[in-house]
């Protein structure tokens, strides 16, 4: 039941309606249900229709009654309410609006618009939504949840349960720590995403349907999904102007993510709240490529306006990654960084691609700075074209970036691939997240991709991963089970690593022994009864 009540309603009064409702909690599931949904529209069996006051709200608010921990605030702008009498109707609008600026705007709360849009909805319902969306529902939220039905099937059905994880993830990342150029800690940090021997796989298919029967098998190789919007179908109806594009493209990627959510073996966990964290949401890459870029979307003055727009669903949808090409105007641009700055934790990956040319290493190491959007990117991505391979150009990109890395400060992530089939080998030689394909696939996404087990494969026949020893050191340890789960990460990643139990008497039998000594040592994790002993030598 939706809290009743208009705007004569007191502080104390509707404090006790919203202990007594009963609604969706952020919690996960198994944890004490005692959230709340308060309903800022609606009908009341005895009032009528109602809306609750900005102002009281606001006190809500303020005095801890609402709030991350205790519910979710729902304003239900397609209530029965709206079926009323013309005038009745534009009121409640009114009201709602006000009620949607001062939350957002004025009180500075994170919203989060969960677009709905069944099957079933009239075309009266319909354009009602559409025109509450542009001018109030939309500048006033930061993020967006879409669905269609999967209420329908009830609160405890597998569909519904994905739409709470997705609410659960967009507010864990809304909580993150913004992310910093050059941090290299923390779990926004580029360099974990960004990290290396890390691979996200470039998606081609027009519905992300589509690559259903290969999920379970990508996912055991990567570390992240590159959304690439600009090859949807829902993309080209997009530019066309068709009005339900926007919601598609923006649904295809939850569905992409809960495609992914059971097999995500290599994702970085996400804190929630002071709640646990979420350790099953394989990040996205979320991409418009460009015709100039090696993509499909067209790069013409209005083609690049709707490459801006789409850019903007991409940290509506709370993309872990954003891919920004740095040639384009400006202006767009710095709106959109602007917005990515203040509002939102993706990070920002420029990238830049020469297709069907060959530059210099001089104007590849420009590019790279360009791509560093005046210090607000988080990582770069160069991808150059080569016209022979004569005298090592497939390493252009991988040299450029080197002393790119050495010329501005903060350091960040580069990047750095050539075309085609002959440069396949910059694919090894890029160490940080570099875009791979899948032997399951059809196709791949790009001419010259390989594969994560390729790539790694390469690295260690290079003599560019050496294989490194690690263990778990104390006295008695036969139970741990450590040697199993740090073992079963390195093989997840391919890594040549071992990881193995010393069980010593003291720490001089360990620091005199074949692990310690050797030249391979990684490091060791120290339990009891070492934890002290050991301090006399570590570094930090």
């Amino acid at each position: 039941r939706s809290l009743a009540g208009g705007r004569d309603k007191s502080v104390r009064a509707a404090r006790d309606a919203v202990g007594r409702s009963v609604g969706a909690a952020l919690l996960g599931p198994g944890d004490d249900d005692d959230g709340v949904a308060l309903s800022a529209a609606g009908v009341d069996d005895e009032h009528g229709p109602y809306v609750v006051d900005p102002d009281l709200v606001a006190e809500l608010v303020r005095g801890g009654t609402l709030g991350l921990g205790s519910g979710v605030l729902v304003l239900d702008f397609n209530g029965p309410a709206f079926r009323g009498a013309e005038s009745s109707s534009a009121e409640l609008e009114d009201a709602l609006s006000d009620l949607a600026r001062r939350l957002h705007g004025d009180e500075g709360l994170l919203v989060v618009y969960v677009n709905v849009e069944p099957s079933a909805m009239d075309g009266e319902a319909r354009a009602r939504k559409e025109g509450l969306e542009g001018d109030v529902l939309i500048p006033n939220s930061d993020y967006e949840i879409c669905i269609r039905d999967e209420g329908s099937s009830g609160p405890s059905s597998p569909a519904w349960e994905e739409v709470e994880w997705e609410l659960r993830r967009l507010v864990g990342r809304a909580l993150l720590p913004p992310p910093v150029v050059g941090g290299s800690s923390g779990p926004n940090s580029a360099d974990l995403m960004m990290g290396m021997n890390t691979f996200f796989l470039s998606l081609s298919f027009p519905n992300v349907e589509d690559a259903s029967p290969y999920v379970e098998r990508m996912c055991a190789d990567v570390d992240s999904m590159e959304y690439r919007v600009d090859l949807l179908a829902a993309a080209k109806d997009y530019l066309e102007g068709d009005g339900d594009a926007r919601f598609d493209i923006l649904y295809q990627q939850r569905r992409l993510r809960s495609m992914c959510r059971p097999h995500a073996s290599r994702a970085p966990a996400l804190p929630f709240a002071g709640q646990g964290v979420i350790d099953d949401a394989l990040p996205v890459v979320y991409t418009v490529r460009t015709a100039h870029q090696a993509g499909t979307w067209p790069d013409d003055d209005g083609g690049i306006a709707k490459m801006f727009e789409l850019l903007d669903l991409g940290l509506r949808s709370g993309a872990e990654v954003l891919d920004v090409e740095s040639a384009w105007d400006a202006g767009l641009t710095d709106a959109l960084l602007s917005r990515a700055g203040e509002r939102y934790t993706s990070l920002i990956l420029g990238s830049h691609h020469v297709v069907g040319k060959q530059v210099t290493e001089d104007e590849a190491v420009d590019l790279y700075r360009q791509c560093r959007m005046s210090g607000r990117a988080h990582g770069t991505k160069v991808v150059l074209s080569i016209d022979s391979n004569d005298d090592d150009e497939d390493q252009l990109a991988h040299r450029a970036g080197k002393r790119a890395a050495r010329l501005d400060d903060p350091e960040v992530p580069n990047i750095g691939l050539v075309l085609g089939e002959t440069g396949s080998y910059s694919r090894i030689l890029n160490r940080r997240f570099t875009p791979v394909t899948h032997e399951s696939l059809p196709s791949v996404a790009a001419p010259g991709q390989l594969t994560a087990a390729e790539i790694m494969a390469g690295r260690l026949l290079m003599g560019q991963i050496p294989s490194e020893r690690y263990a778990i050191l104390g006295r008695n340890i036969a139970y741990s089970v450590s040697p199993q789960m740090q073992g079963g990460a390195f093989a997840a990643a391919k890594l040549p690593h071992t990881y193995v139990r010393a069980d010593v008497e003291t720490v001089q039998e360990f620091v005199d022994g074949p692990i310690w000594n050797d030249a391979n040592f990684g490091g060791c994790s120290v339990t009891i009864p070492h934890k002290q002993s050991i301090m006399d030598h570590v570094d930090v």
